[in-house]
This record gives structure tokens, C-alpha cells and sequence, in this order.
């Protein structure tokens, strides 16, 4: 069956929109992005997955979401970060090119290669031993843990000019959304965004898939309480045209926010609509949804 993902065709940046502040960034071996907007990209018919919540979660305060926005709580508008964590290089509100067409050619995936969709990484020198070993041990979730996928990250080689490059900027925890064209950078500030959830979010960030809580179908699984979100911070919470491919909204997700995020006066943000539904944003690594997606969309 094939499936039609609703990927938009690659822009080619043009030098007129600002770029990301890269004066702290490391020495790493680095490239200028091309922009792309993939949007939300599961999978089609998934069947429920029984999730173990007592593994999968925590507290919300140590959560995915509350850690990242901890680390980003003090990027400037210069650095051109939606949605909390998404790097984009234009000023539009959405971060996508208002010219931007369906993608009608290869390029807007990662491609794969046989079975499997093998992507090149390096990892800056900056990063701590301890630190690099978190950033591999994610990695190797895609292909080793209790659940897993086709994806499998690979070290750079010289010859490699499609990779991901792990950086530690000083504009906090951060990744582009989608694959792009030449080296893309991850960043994952050393203090405060190195830890298996945030690597592991930022990487489905740049296989393609935006935040839960923006899915088109959004608003039939939660109200947003907009007079509870920070003063500029409402773009956050804009939906998304996404096509979601009948699949389940999932609380769980790592990609999900936190009931509290955003909130100018400690009152929830996101109310789930079903009031069995008490906490969420607390993942602490991917669930078992998480990798059926990546598995659908990439055809594992």
C-alpha cells in the first residue's frame, strides 16, 4: 500500500532570511541547512499498543518538554526557534515558505538503502565522554531497544554529505524539521539538553514529525487554554496542517507537550478533553507509537 505522506517540496535557502546565531557554536564540522518543511508523518492504521506508564513516565517536572524549556528559556528571537524546539531560517510565523508545494520527488525522507535507512552522524568534540555515550546509547534505541526500527545512524565518513551533526549552541536544545539537503545540525546544549528523551525527540524532529499536540486532529483530543499561555508564546500552539493518516492521538508520545507548558501563570495549558486522562509530557523516551510511526513512514 502506498502511503502519501503530505511532504513538501525543499527550498533552497537564498541568503535573505536570517540564519541562526552560530557564534557559539563548536568547531564541529558543520553545514548551512536547506530548508524543507516536512509535516507530521505517522503511521496509517496503527493498532493500539499497550503502554507500560510506569516505565514510560515520570513527573512532569523532569519530563522531555520541561527540560527543554528550561534550556531554551532564554533564546532570543534571532535564534528562529517555533514550537519551543523547532529550527527554521525564515520569520514566518509558521517557519514554512508560503511557496512551499507538496513534495513531488525523492529527497524529503532520509533514503533508505536495502532494508534499512542509514543515516551518518558525528558528534562534536565538545561534548564530555559520558555525555557522547548518551547521544550513541538514543541512537542505538532505533535498532537495539524493546522496540525497533529500521533506522540505523552510522559514523560519519568523509565521504558522507548528508549527515546529522550533534553540536552543543548556546541557543539551547534544538533540531530542523525534516530531512535537509548537506549536513544538518542537532544541537543539544551541554548544560541542560543532553539526556536519551531530548536526543531522542530532536532525531524524530529531524526524520520528519512535529509535535503531538499540533496534529491536525488536535482539537478534538484537547482544549488549549490560551488565556493561560506566555505573551507570544500562542504560535506555539497553532495547529498544524498535518495528515495524520488515522493515526491515534497519543498522550504518551515524547513529542507531546506537558499540561503546563507555556503557562504565564502556572494554570494548564493543554486540558485533555477525556478525564481519564490526568498526566502526559512526562515520557522520558519514546514509546511504543512512537516507533510504529517511524517504522510506517519509513517502511520498515
Amino acid at each position: 500500500m502506498v502511503l502519501h505522506l503530505g511532504l513538501f517540496e525543499p527550498q533552497m535557502f537564498d541568503g535573505k532570511d536570517p540564519m541562526p546565531d552560530t557564534s557559539a557554536y563548536d568547531n564541529s564540522n558543520t553545514m548551512t541547512p536547506i530548508v524543507i518543511t516536512v509535516l507530521l508523518l505517522s503511521v496509517a492504521s496503527v493498532s493500539p499498543v499497550a503502554i507500560n506508564r510506569k516505565s514510560r513516565t515520570t513527573t512532569e517536572e523532569s519530563g522531555t518538554f520541561v527540560k527543554i524549556e528550561n534550556a531554551n528559556a532564554n533564546v532570543t528571537s534571532t535564534a528562529h526557534l517555533i514550537h519551543g524546539d523547532i529550527m527554521v531560517n525564515t520569520d514566518n510565523d509558521d517557519g514554512i515558505l508560503r511557496n512551499a508545494v507538496p513534495c513531488t520527488r525523492a529527497g524529503c525522507k532520509w533514503p533508505k538503502t536495502g532494508r534499512n535507512v542509514k543515516i551518518p552522524y558525528e558528534i562534536s568534540n565538545v561534548f564530555t565522554r559520558k555525555q557522547k555515550r548518551t547521544i550513541e546509547k538514543a541512537l542505538r534505541e532505533f535498532k537495539e531497544g524493546e522496540h525497533t526500527t529500521c533506522i540505523r545512524f552510522v559514523k560519519k565518513t568523509e565521504n558522507d554529505t548528508n549527515f546529522i551533526s550533534f553540536i552543543s549552541a548556546a541557543t539551547g536544545c534544538w533540531s530542523y524539521l525534516g530531512r535537509q539537503v548537506y549536513g544538518q545540525q542537532i544541537s543539544l546544549q551541554q548544560n541542560g539538553c543532553v539526556f536519551k528523551d531530548i536526543v531522542q525527540h530532536e532525531v524524530l524532529h529531524a526524520l520528519g514529525f512535529h509535535h503531538e499536540h499540533v496534529r491536525s486532529d488536535r482539537d478534538d483530543n484537547v482544549i488549549i487554554n490560551f488565556q493561560n499561555i506566555q505573551p507570544g508564546a500562542e504560535r506555539n500552539f497553532r495547529i498544524s496542517n498535518t495528515n495524520n493518516l488515522g493515526t491515534p492521538y497519543d498522550f504518551d508520545s515524547v513529542m507531546h507537550y506537558g499540561k503546563n507548558y507555556f503557562s504565564k501563570n502556572g494554570q494548564p495549558t493543554i486540558v485533555p478533553r477525556n478525564s481519564s486522562v490526568t498526566s502526559f509530557g512526562t515520557a522520558t523516551e519514546m514509546n511504543a507509537n512512537d516507533y510504529a510511526r517511524v517504522n510506517r513512514l519509513y517502511e520498515c
